[in-house]
Parts: C-alpha cells; sequence; structure tokens
C-alpha cells in the first residue's frame, strides 16, 4: 500500500517537468514556423564565388549582447569542401586577436604570408572568428560550432574581456557574476526563439559606445566576485581546448600581451574601510610626490608615493606613479613589478591580469597535442627593461605590426615544427611579411589616426599619461612621407601575389576612392567575393 503514494508522487514530479518542456517545445516550432525570431548558429549555409560554403551569422552573437549593440567580427566564409592539401586554421578570441584596429595587419594575416611562403606547397585558410566585446563564454560557443568544419589547428588568444565581457562582473551587455552552469543554461535560452521573444519584450535596446559604456563598472581585484571570474575563465578555457581536441585538431594557447608602461590604469578605488583623514593625508602626499616627480626629482618623489601606499596600496594609480619613478632611477625589475601591479589594481579591468595569464599558462599542460605561446613573456624579452610598452602594444591591448610580427613568428615555429619534414626554415622578416600585407606608410598613418580618434575618448582621456599617449599617436600620423602613386604601386605588387586576398583589395578600395571611384569600386566588388551581398562605397553608394 506504501508504493502507491511514492509513485503518485513520482508520477507528480515527472510531469510536472516533462509536461512545461513538451509546451516549450510547442511553442518554439509554432514560432519558428511563424517566422518569429532568428537562428543564433555560428554559420549559415552560402555561396561564396558559386561555390558551396559556410558563412557568418549575423544574428549569432545575440544572445550574448543586447539589442542595438551586437558586435559583429571582420565577416568569413570556410568552404563545404576542404581541399586535398589544405590545413585550416582557426583563430578565437576577443578584438586583440581579430587584429584591432585594422584586422588585414593583425597576427593571423602575418601567420598567414608567412606559412604561405614557406611552405608554397600547402593551402593554407587561416580563419579569424575574433570579435570586439566577447570573451571565453563566446569562445567556447565558436570552438564548439567550428569542431565539424575539420580543424587542424586552433589558436587561442584571450583573457583581456573576462570582466567586462558577456556575463562578466563589471560588463554593461547581459546578466553578471554568475556560475558556468546559470550562464550556458541562459545562453541556451537566449538563442531559442522563446527566449528571443521574451528577451526583445523584457529588455531595453541599447547603443554601442565602446569602453567608455563601462566607466560606472568598476570590480576591484580583491572582489569576491574575481574568483567567480577566474573559475569561469579556467573552465572555458579547458572545455574549448577538449573539444579542439576532439575535433583531431591541434591546439596552440597563448597568453595576452598588455601595455604596461604607456598604458595608466583606467580607474583606481580607495582600500574599504580607509578613514577621510586618511584619504587627507594620502592625498596631500601623492601631490606632492606628483610635483617632485614633474620636477625630475625621482628619489624625493618615490618616497612621498610610499609613503601614501602605507595608507592606501590598493590604488591602481599610485602604483604606476611609483613604477615610473623606479624606472627614471634604473630599477626596472621592480618597475616592472608595480608597473604589472598597476595593470593588476585597475579597476576598469579591459586587460588580462596575473590570475588570467597563469591560467593561460597552465591549462595547456594537462593536454596532449597542446602548445602554449607565453606572448607576455615573448614581448617582455623584446622590451627595453623587459617592460612591455607603446612599441608592442598601441594602447592597452591592441598589437602594433612590430608585436603582430613577434607573436606570428611564434606561432610559425610550433606550427612549422609540425608540418617541415626537415629543418624549419625561418620566417619571413618582418619587413617582407609587410611588403606581403601592403602595410604602407599611407595605412601607418591612416591607423594612427584612428587610434588617436580613440584615445580622445573615455576612458583613455582619464588616464594619468593621456597627454603623452595623444603626442605619441600624432607623430606618427604626422609621419607618413610616400606619394599615393607609391602607395598604389605597394598595393598592385602585393595583390598581384595574392589576388585572391579579399582583405588586400578591400583596403586598397577604401584607399583609391579619394582618387578614382570606378578603381575603388572594382576593388572593392572584389574584396566581397559572398554571393548576393550588397557593396557599399565609403560614402554609402551601393554599387552591387
Amino acid at each position: 500500500m506504501s508504493s502507491a503514494p511514492k509513485s503518485r508522487s513520482l508520477w507528480i514530479a515527472i510531469s510536472a517537468t516533462i509536461v512545461p518542456l513538451l509546451v516549450l517545445g510547442v511553442v518554439e516550432g509554432c514560432l519558428r514556423l511563424a517566422g518569429v525570431g532568428y537562428p543564433t548558429a555560428l554559420l549559415t549555409p552560402c555561396t561564396v564565388q558559386g561555390k558551396a560554403a559556410s558563412c557568418y551569422n549575423l544574428f549569432f552573437a545575440a544572445p550574448f549582447f543586447p539589442a542595438g549593440s551586437v558586435q559583429t567580427p571582420r565577416l568569413y566564409s570556410i568552404p563545404a569542401q576542404k581541399p586535398a592539401g589544405t590545413y585550416r586554421i582557426f583563430v578565437l578570441g576577443e578584438s586583440a586577436a581579430m587584429g584591432d584596429p585594422d584586422p588585414a595587419y593583425g597576427f593571423s594575416r602575418y601567420l598567414e604570408v608567412m606559412l604561405r611562403e614557406r611552405f608554397p606547397g600547402t593551402k593554407f585558410e587561416v580563419v579569424n572568428t575574433g570579435s570586439v566585446a566577447i570573451n571565453s563564454h563566446v569562445v567556447l560557443r565558436i570552438a564548439q560550432q567550428l569542431a565539424n568544419q575539420r580543424p587542424d589547428l586552433f589558436i587561442i588568444y584571450s583573457g583581456n574581456n573576462e570582466v567586462v565581457g558577456p556575463y562578466g562582473p563589471g560588463t554593461v551587455l547581459t546578466s553578471s557574476g554568475m556560475s558556468i552552469p546559470v550562464i550556458r543554461s541562459n545562453i541556451f535560452l537566449r538563442s531559442t526563439r522563446v527566449g528571443q521573444l521574451v528577451t526583445k519584450v523584457g529588455t531595453q535596446k541599447k547603443t554601442w559606445q565602446g569602453m567608455e559604456m563601462f566607466l560606472d563598472k568598476q570590480v576591484r581585484a580583491n572582489s569576491p566576485l574575481m574568483q567567480q571570474v577566474y573559475a569561469n575563465y579556467e573552465r572555458n578555457l579547458r572545455d574549448t581546448v577538449a573539444v579542439a581536441r576532439a575535433a583531431g585538431a591541434q591546439v596552440i594557447v597563448a597568453t595576452a600581451a598588455t601595455n604596461l608602461e604607456d598604458c595608466a590604469p583606467f580607474a583606481s578605488l580607495h582600500r574599504d574601510g580607509i578613514k577621510p583623514e586618511e584619504v587627507n593625508e594620502w592625498s596631500s602626499l601623492v601631490q606632492r610626490g606628483s610635483e617632485l616627480e614633474a620636477a625630475r626629482s625621482f628619489s624625493e618623489a618615490l618616497e612621498l608615493y610610499r609613503s601614501a601606499a602605507r595608507i592606501d596600496d590598493e590604488y591602481a594609480e599610485l602604483e604606476f606613479r611609483i613604477a615610473r619613478c623606479l624606472k627614471s632611477l634604473g630599477d626596472a625589475k621592480a618597475a616592472n613589478e608595480h608597473f604589472q601591479r598597476a595593470r593588476d589594481l585597475d579597476t576598469l579591468r579591459f586587460r588580462a591580469d596575473t590570475r588570467i595569464n597563469d591560467i593561460n599558462r597552465f591549462v595547456p599542460a594537462a593536454y596532449t597535442g597542446v602548445g602554449l605561446v607565453d606572448t607576455e613573456l615573448l614581448f617582455s624579452s623584446a622590451s627595453p627593461d623587459a617592460i612591455v610598452g607603446s612599441d608592442l602594444v598601441y594602447e592597452h591591448v591592441h598589437m602594433t605590426p612590430l608585436g603582430s610580427y613577434l607573436f606570428a613568428r611564434a606561432i610559425y615555429v610550433q606550427v612549422a615544427g609540425k608540418l617541415a619534414s626537415g629543418p624549419v626554415a625561418d620566417a619571413p622578416s618582418q619587413t617582407e611579411c609587410e611588403r606581403m600585407l601592403a602595410l604602407t606608410a599611407y595605412d601607418r598613418s591612416r591607423i594612427a589616426q584612428e587610434m588617436l580618434r580613440r584615445i580622445q575618448r573615455a576612458p583613455f582621456n582619464q588616464q594619468l599619461n593621456h597627454p603623452e599617449q595623444v603626442q605619441r599617436f600624432q607623430l606618427q600620423a604626422e609621419s607618413m612621407s610616400e606619394t599615393p602613386n607609391d602607395t598604389a604601386l605597394q598595393y598592385q605588387w602585393a595583390i598581384a601575389g595574392a589576388p585572391q586576398d579579399s582583405m588586400l583589395r578591400y583596403n586598397f578600395g577604401m584607399f583609391l576612392f579619394a582618387y578614382n571611384r570606378a578603381a575603388a569600386a572594382e576593388q572593392l566588388a572584389m574584396a566581397q567575393p559572398w554571393d548576393g551581398f550588397p557593396v557599399f562605397l565609403p560614402d554609402g553608394t551601393q554599387i552591387r
């Protein structure tokens, strides 16, 4: 007799689970049939120059961003048939992986021309899936959906957006501070048509405004939320590596290089519990130290800064001031330590910190077929006094041409070691690579102008060393010393060697627009090989 109530309770419990799922399934099916919502798979079928392919789905990122602020990467496509003798590389990561400020000169482009030049018998497909504002939660989903595309290698360069990206504690994009199971359930629901409908009704549209959107989302280094960030990042990175290895691909994980010397903290907060009188004393010491530092009395300034640190050693900008004085006094080792601590204490957390890079280092060691490129160490070794600055990283995380070249060369050594049957040939020089990529003086100036425009806005214009940043980019923007004809000849030479290179043709078309509208239209049309996809001139005129 006692088994009957138990059976009934079990039946009620099962019904309470299955019936809602069935109802949701029916509603989901009806919404799909009615054309409500959109597919959120990474890839969608398309044709490229008459051949079947898979192209980036413009709705893929919608589950991670509010309406109106979805970020789109440089559009890419993957041939449906992988030809024999093809080596397919997928790059995963955020804007730094993408190659911002111009993906045409990102590290994946340097790697592509290195491999093409040294292994002419192999066709290399380097597909860069990096995108602005994403993080490891999105990277994992990308990897999962690329696993059936017959990859040979995944390159993972990530970690800068774990706090400010989707589901991070310093984000304005989605809910934050969640555990992995909750986040993944949320992503799944937002990917369904039911979830899209609920999200559309229940959320307010936001316009993407860049980094200044996050100004009121400061997160302390010692915040308990950071432990969730690190745990989530490690889990996502491990799962991404596991997905890639299960697909039969090799993997290279890289640490994230950040600008230490020329990127002051974006924001600082005093320690919890500091008293008003302590803040006053601290401020007085820092102000006097600043005056002495400006007068180049670095020893005296350092003494005052250290006195202030004894009151509050959690203020990121103070650590940066101490680091500058130590460097000026010739103690580069101690300066580097304080520059790193200034980055780690920065409460607008747009840079991978020490703990994130530690995860990037130890996760690969747990897997066979997974290599490590320690970009942070690589850049440190290539920097004066071992302190990474603007020679390698433009502002906070985006690589200069030299940085991209050095990183690509380190990856090349690992890839070439797997492909070569004998000794590995040295990578082409930076000059050779940049000739093949058509990195002209015009483009260097153009990029410097773009960087100058960016740093005029918050949070860059609130940094301690903002005047120096402005001066640096102004000088770079004004340093062009070639004629338009010289620029055109460099592009024509590069295109002759790689006529199918859409990025070369796109940048050439943009350059030509000021001089020859018809020639620009021709290049831009060839730069967009997707059948049925519109092509526009810089002034908005549609040409296809």
